[in-house]
C-alpha cells in the first residue's frame, strides 16, 4: 500500500464544523470519483494491510455546541476542533483507512440514567447531572418510577423495582465502573441531537464512495435498564435474578479483530472512548494477545467530560489513556503521517 497523504478536498470547509447542515449527497459523491480517478485510489477490499477507523459517537449532543451534553473539555469547545481534525485525518488518509465504522449512542426518554426513570422520596425526578448510589437507593432516597417500569413491561411491584435498582448500583460501583449518573435527556432516537456532525458524516461518505467501502454504523444504548458507554458491551448485563437484560456485541468484537490495525477517535473521552477501549483490551486480547499493540488512539480528536460547576472528568480519561499505553496501545496524533507511527507497516 502507498504511504503518502492527500490533500483536503476543496469542499471541506472547517468554519461550518459547528453547523448542521444537509450533505449534498450527490454532488460529493461525483468529487470522490474525481478524487479516486485523480489519485488512482484503489477499492478498499485490496488493501493490505487493512486498517479499521473507529469514530465514536460523533453526534451533535456531544459535538456541536448548544446540544444536550457538549463535549466542552477544559477548553470550552474542545468537541468541536476534535469534529475538524477528524475530517482532516479521512481525507488525508483517505488511501490507508479500509473501513469506517461509526457507533451511534441510541436512547429514548425512559432509561435508567434519564430523569424519568426515576423518583425521590417526594415523587420528583432527579435532576441532570446526579449521582446515584448504592447507599441512597438502599436508605429509600430513589426508586424507579413505577409508572415508567409498567410502561415499559418490567416487573412489577415495588419491591421488585427496588432490589433491580440496588443491584445495578452495586454492580456499577463493585466493577470499578462510573456509579449511575443521570444525564440530561441526549442522543434522543430520530431526533437531531442523534445525527452525525454534518461535517463529518460527508467526510464519511466521501471515504465510502472513494474507497468502495461501505461504512458501517452501530447503535448502541438502547436498552432500558442499564447504561452502555462501551461500543462493545454495556455497563450491566444481568438483573438481580441473573436474567440476560443485555448481551455485548460479540459479533462486532470479531469483525474488528480481522483488522490489522484499529485506529479510535470521538466522543467522550473519560466515558464512551475510553470504556470501549477497555473492553476491546479485556475481550480481544482474550482471542489475540498483541492486539493491544494493533490499537491507536488519536489523542487530538477526543475530550473528556467537563461539566460547568460540577464534575471534570480530565483527570479520569487522562489516567486511562496512561493505563492504555502501558498495555502497548499506541497513543498518536492525527496531524502525524501514520507511515510514521509505531508498529505501523504499510
Amino acid at each position: 500500500m502507498e504511504s503518502h497523504e492527500l490533500s483536503i478536498p476543496d469542499f471541506f470547509d472547517p468554519v461550518k464544523i459547528p453547523d448542521i447542515w444537509p450533505v449534498n449527497y450527490r454532488a460529493v459523491a461525483e468529487e470522490a470519483g474525481h478524487w479516486a480517478e485523480k489519485y488512482q485510489v484503489h477499492p478498499a477490499v485490496y488493501d493490505r494491510p487493512r486498517i479499521a477507523l473507529l469514530l465514536i459517537d460523533c453526534q451533535n449532543s456531544f459535538c456541536t455546541p448548544g446540544y444536550s451534553l457538549f463535549v466542552p473539555g477544559r477548553s470550552g469547545d474542545a468537541a468541536v476542533h476534535d469534529s475538524r481534525r477528524i475530517c482532516e485525518f479521512i481525507y488525508r488518509n483517505l488511501i490507508h483507512l479500509s473501513r469506517i465504522v461509526v457507533s451511534l449512542d441510541t436512547h429514548k426518554a425512559m432509561q435508567i440514567f434519564h430523569p424519568a426513570f426515576l423518583l425521590d422520596v417526594d415523587g420528583k425526578h432527579p435532576e441532570p447531572f446526579t449521582i446515584i448510589s448504592s447507599e441512597e437507593v438502599a436508605g429509600g432516597k430513589w426508586r424507579i418510577n413505577p409508572v415508567a417500569a409498567q410502561d415499559l413491561e418490567l416487573p412489577s411491584g415495588d419491591a421488585n423495582l427496588h432490589r433491580y435498582l440496588l443491584h445495578y448500583t452495586r454492580t456499577l460501583e463493585r466493577s470499578g465502573k462510573y456509579q449511575l449518573m443521570i444525564w440530561p435527556y441526549h442522543v434522543m432516537f430520530g431526533g437531531v441531537d442523534h445525527a452525525l456532525v454534518s461535517s463529518i458524516q460527508e467526510a464519511v461518505f466521501f471515504h465510502t464512495i472513494a474507497r468502495q467501502s461501505q461504512a458501517e454504523y452501530l447503535t448502541k444504548g438502547d436498552r432500558p435498564l442499564t447504561e452502555n458507554y462501551s461500543v462493545l458491551a454495556p455497563e450491566v448485563t444481568r438483573d438481580d435474578r441473573s436474567r440476560v437484560i443485555a448481551e455485548p456485541n460479540t459479533a462486532f468484537l470479531n469483525s474488528l479483530l480481522t483488522y490489522d490495525y484499529v485506529i479510535i477517535a470521538g466522543q467522550a473521552k473519560s466515558h464512551c472512548v475510553a470504556w470501549t477501549v477497555r473492553d476491546l483490551l479485556e475481550r480481544a486480547t482474550k482471542q489475540d494477545e498483541s492486539f493491544a499493540e494493533k490499537i491507536y488512539l488519536l489523542e487530538d480528536c477526543t475530550s473528556p467530560v467537563v461539566i460547568e460547576g460540577g464534575y471534570d472528568f480530565t483527570d479520569d480519561a487522562d489516567a486511562a489513556y496512561k493505563e492504555f499505553a502501558e498495555s502497548g496501545v499506541h497513543l498518536v496524533s492525527s496531524v502525524d503521517p501514520i507511515v510514521t507511527w509505531p508498529g505501523i507497516k504499510l
